[in-house]
């Protein structure tokens, strides 16, 4: 599978980009609220590790699933 049609990937890629983007854009328009900026992207962080987290258990149970039905298919053979 290519790392261009992961889900995952492209969420870390648009998180990045969008925190990078928020906070870069607040420090050239009033850097005072660096703080408050730094305090929303550490607040939604966890968000999307869970999101992530969640990806990666559907991604593992479709793979354990479609492992066990192979070999189910080469035992009944």
């Amino acid at each position: 599978m290519s790392i261009f049609k992961s889900r995952k990937f492209w969420i870390v890629v648009v998180d990045a980009a969008v925190s990078s983007a928020t906070f870069l854009v607040t420090n050239y328009i009033d850097p005072a609220l660096n703080v408050a900026i730094l305090f929303l992207i550490a607040t939604w962080q966890p968000v999307i590790v869970a999101l992530i987290s969640g990806i990666a258990t559907e991604d593992a149970a479709k793979s354990g699933a479609d492992a066990v039905k192979a070999a189910a298919v080469t035992a009944n053979q």
